[in-house]
């Protein structure tokens, strides 16, 4: 069975939307990326670290999901990473209203002894810095090793940030992220010059719009199922790496045309994830409703044409 090692955070959120606003529930990307990779047949472990006030009952919730939870300290004097926002009426521009490090400032990750030797690493949004020191750790190289970052390391690590993506085989990044990294509009000169700071293959998430999926002179297009309402975007392209290492994770095959797949899988399980507030739509979602997506995904994209 394929080993995947997830790092990130485990948190609190507190949301508002247009459709209504929570108080703290569970959220974090390690959680979103777990809760998707869940879906297939691995042996996956969070590294993170939560406070005291962190319920029992999440924890039981990841663990139930076969998701190894050694990985996740506890600073039992210390209080959970907090992140508060509200989204604006388009659902793709939002305010940050509250960030609180707590027990993140200090985060030293330690990856469980028994996933040292993992196949892939996914490397969730985090200081460059702290993405690193997990790497240092493996005894062997993964096969494949995922970054997600965003643009506040940009703009206040840029060099951590260079110097780890120099390390890694994927980036997923939105659009906007990739044009910032690269001081370049067009997202296939973009995707070029990420090629050129070490990554084999380049994500570039486009929210309902898809995503494209570059390997040198190959480029994939996936696009994003039509939904009626977004409800809340919350983790959604966390949900979307999830299923992207969880899908190669459990395929063995890290080949550019798997990878499709693999951008087709977390395109669906992010389609899910936007459905409710925060995870409760992925804590419940079942396989039977995975594959009926899967088949709406594929009648979307597939046709047949004759040339004239």
């Amino acid at each position: 069975m394929s080993k995947l090692v997830i790092v990130g955070t485990v948190a609190f959120d507190a949301i508002e939307t247009p459709f209504g606003k929570t108080d703290k529930i569970l959220g974090g990307a390690a959680t979103f990326i777990g809760l998707s990779a869940s879906h297939f047949d691995i042996d996956a472990t969070l590294v993170s670290v939560v406070g005291g006030d962190f319920p029992q009952e999440y924890l039981d919730l990841l663990a139930n999901k076969k998701l190894d939870t050694s990985g996740i300290e506890i600073v039992k004097d210390g209080k959970t990473f907090f992140w508060s926002g509200r989204y604006h009426n388009d659902m793709n521009s939002r305010d940050t209203l509250v960030t609180e490090l707590n027990t993140l400032a200090d985060f030293n990750p330690v990856v469980p002894k028994n996933y040292v030797d993992a196949d892939i690493v996914m490397l969730g949004n985090l200081h460059p810095l702290v993405q690193a020191s997990v790497l240092d750790q493996m005894t062997v190289k993964p096969k494949l090793v995922i970054l997600d970052t965003m643009n506040f390391w940009m703009d206040c690590a840029l060099d951590d940030l260079l110097n780890v993506i120099k390390r890694i085989d994927v980036i997923t990044i939105n659009d906007e992220e990739a044009r910032q990294l690269t001081g370049e509009y067009s997202l296939v000169v973009a995707a070029r010059k990420i090629h050129e700071m070490g990554p084999k293959y380049v994500v570039i998430k486009k929210g309902e719009h898809g995503a494209l999926l570059f390997n040198n002179d190959n480029v994939f297009c996936a696009p994003a199922l039509p939904l009626e309402e977004v409800f809340d975007p919350t983790g959604a392209g966390d949900t979307f790496a999830g299923g992207f290492a969880g899908y190669l994770a459990k395929t063995k095959d890290i080949s550019f045309e798997n990878m499709k797949n693999a951008v087709i899988y977390g395109s669906t399980l992010a389609s899910f994830c936007v459905e409710k507030f925060g995870t409760e739509r992925m804590q419940h979602l079942s396989r039977k409703e995975v594959e009926k997506r899967l088949l709406q995904f594929k009648q979307l994209t597939q046709f047949e044409i004759q040339l004239t």
